[in-house]
Formats: structure tokens, sequence, C-alpha cells
């Protein structure tokens, strides 16, 4: 017993210093560490390099708590006002972002010979944008604030609220249930939904009184405590432990929000870390290379049809051509959602194992790509390209409109 725990804590801390310095490089070439967080645990899990079997059952419980957190803090950033807000004025921009996104990846499942569940699974995969990523290439460009920024962030928004539908859609799809019970756990979660946001909105500042930001440690455990319990009631709910956690989070507002924001950052990016590695950690890095070209071939159409939607979203609102292509390039990486709707995927075993190792495939390049292709707009070629086609549009107007 003691032998297995020094194991485990040789490992563990062995792990978390590595990925300290992953990330560290991560921030030294301008990625997001995701991906080299991702390889970690393909490199160190079943079939890696070197295997630590030890320290297995640790990242699989701080994965679960990983989910959570990273649900609870986009909840956070959020008031109920707001997100019905912008639900309302961005909906058709949502509309549009799942046609195009949602429907390549069920299509490609499809073609691959997966089941239907499979196939709703990998258009979830393909449909979300990672907000964290884009929240961070945004920054880093300096474009927090641009005009399109509203719109970017307003297309986030509509996926982050439609995952509260979908996942427990797909959990219970995957537990096969069949689509009876599947649009019951969705009827329970549309409920869910809809209480806690009018809760939300009209006894949230009660909500946020019980909790006291005049004291750290009681603001933390309080948060934290309420939101593993509200996701531990998701969960039996069957609707789904991160979307509880997405739902105490619009629950909390003012101070508390501010306050809490704060102090759960670093345990989120911790936790967070430990989600990815041990998706990493739990796919075979032997099955990736059979689906590397289906995943080089999904990601190439599923980014032109998220660079779409970007263009058409700004377009609608009156922005001109270059912050049309800043908004549809920015949109472009994956991350946390896909992983962790693959997760859920490969935990339920009712898919192809191939899953796993598409998404996780999927993922890098789009997260790898997505950084670099959002700094298009800025190089000088494209923007003569872009002036060339203002040019060539303006001739052809002034053809159509001359006398004939």
């Amino acid at each position: 017993m003691v032998h297995d725990f020094t194991t485990l804590l040789i490992q563990v801390g062995a792990l978390l210093f590595l990925l300290g310095l992953l990330g560290r490089l991560a921030r030294r070439i301008g990625l997001s560490p995701i991906p080299l967080y991702l390889l970690a645990g393909l490199a160190l899990g079943h079939g890696g390099i070197l295997e630590l079997h030890a320290s297995e059952e640790f990242f699989a419980v701080g994965a679960e708590i990983g989910v959570i957190l990273l649900l609870l803090m986009l909840g956070l950033e959020y008031s109920a006002v707001e997100l019905v807000g912008n639900l309302r004025s961005a909906a058709p921009a949502g509309s549009i972002d799942a046609v195009l996104n949602a429907l390549p990846g069920a299509a490609f499942a499809l073609l691959l010979g997966w089941n239907w569940v499979g196939a709703v699974v990998l258009a979830g995969i393909t449909w979300v944008s990672s907000s964290g990523v884009i929240a961070k290439i945004l920054a880093d460009l300096g474009r927090l604030g641009n005009r399109e920024t509203p719109v970017i962030l307003s297309v986030l928004v509509v996926e982050d609220l439609a995952m509260a539908f979908y996942l427990p859609l797909a959990t219970a799809l995957l537990a096969g249930v069949g689509f009876v019970r599947g649009g019951v756990a969705l009827g329970v979660a549309v409920l869910t939904v809809v209480t806690v946001l009018v809760v939300a909105i009209r006894y949230g500042k009660l909500i946020s009184r019980a909790m006291s930001v005049d004291n750290s440690e009681s603001l933390l455990l309080g948060v934290l405590g309420l939101t593993l319990l509200v996701a531990g009631v998701a969960a039996k709910l069957q609707v789904s432990a991160a979307v509880g956690a997405f739902l105490v989070g619009i629950a909390l507002s003012g101070p508390v929000a501010h306050h809490a924001t704060e102090l759960l950052t670093p345990v989120r990016d911790l936790f967070a870390a430990v989600f990815f590695v041990f998706f990493g950690l739990a796919t075979d890095p032997r099955h990736i290379p059979p689906v590397l070209l289906p995943a080089l071939l999904l990601a190439a159409v599923t980014m032109a049809t998220k660079t779409l939607t970007g263009y058409l979203a700004a377009r609608r609102v009156g922005i001109a051509e270059p912050g049309r292509w800043r908004a549809g390039l920015a949109l472009v990486p994956r991350g946390e959602f896909s992983i962790v709707i693959a997760g859920l995927a490969v935990s339920a075993g009712s898919v192809t194992p191939e899953l796993a190792a598409l998404a996780a495939a999927y993922v890098l390049i789009t997260v790898v790509a997505g950084p670099m292709l959002a700094r298009l707009p800025d190089l000088a070629w494209f923007k003569r390209w872009l002036r060339a086609r203002a040019a060539l549009q303006q001739t052809r107007t002034a053809s159509a409109t001359g006398p004939a």
C-alpha cells in the first residue's frame, strides 16, 4: 500500500511538473497548451513511450473535476440576463453555425461506416469552437476591442448554451436508451435549464448573498461545494454534471462571481490540464496513424465551414470585409468541448474505438492551425488580396450600374 502510494506521488508529481514546463513552452511559441497536454498524455498512456499505470485513477477523477470546473468558469462569465439577451440576438448566427459545422461531422461519420450514435457524437465534436483558445487568441492579437469581437463572442455563447441541451441528449443516446428516452432526457434538460435561468434572473442576487466575499476560504469552499453538489444531482437526473456546473456559474453574479473567478482560475487551470492529459492517457497513440488522413480531411472541411460561419455572422451586422475574415478565422480552433464529448463517448463504450483517436488528432490539428490562421488578416499579402478583391467588386458594381 505504501509502495503504491509512493509510486503514485512520483508519477503524479513528475507529470504535473512536465505539464508546467509544457505550458511555459506553449506560451513561448504562442500556442495553446492543449495540444502539448494531449501529446504528453499520448506519450505516457496506453501504448505510449512510457505507461504510467499508478496515476491513471487519480487522473480519471481529476479529469471529471476538470470538466466541471471548465463549465463552471464558463458560466461565471455570463449573467442569466446577458445569456438570454445574447441568445436572442445571436440565434440566427448560431443556427448557421450548427448547420455548417455539425452536419459535416455527422456526414463524415456515416461515410466512415459508423452508426448514427457515432454520427451524433462527431457532429458535436466538429460543431463547437474552443472558447478558451479563442479568448487567448483575441487577447494575444490585441483584438478584444475590435468591432467583430462581439460577433465572435455571441457565436461562442450560443454554442455554450446549446451544449446544455446537446450533452444530456448525447449522454442518453450513448447509454443506449434510444430516441424516446433520449427525448425525455432532453426534455428534462430543457426544463432544468429554463428553471435555473428563471431562478437566476429573479433570485440570483439572493443566491449570491449566501456566499461571503469577505473571506476567500469560505467563498472558495462554498462555490466549489455547491458546484460539485449540483453537478452530482444533475448527473443523477441524466442532465450531465458539466451542464449542472455551467448553470451554477450562471446563477452566481456580481462580486461573488468576480471573486470566485479569481480564486478558481488557478484550480481550473490545474484540473483542466489534468483533463486533457487523461484524455491522451486513455487514447492509444497506435490508433492515430490510421485516422490521421480522415482527421486532416475533416479538419480542412470544418475549418472552412467555421470560417464561413464567422464571415456570414459578421457580414450580417455590417462588419467590413477584413473584420469578417478576422471573425471567421478566429473561430477555427476546437478544444475543450470536443474532448469532453469524445470522452463521454469513450467512457460509454458504445461507439467505435477509433473515435477517441480521431477526436485527439482533429483537436490537435485545429488548435495548432487556429492561431496561425487567425494571423492571416494581419499579413501584408492578405491585405493586398483584400484590396484587390474590393477593387474588383467596385469595378463590377460600376459596370452593373453604368449606362447600357
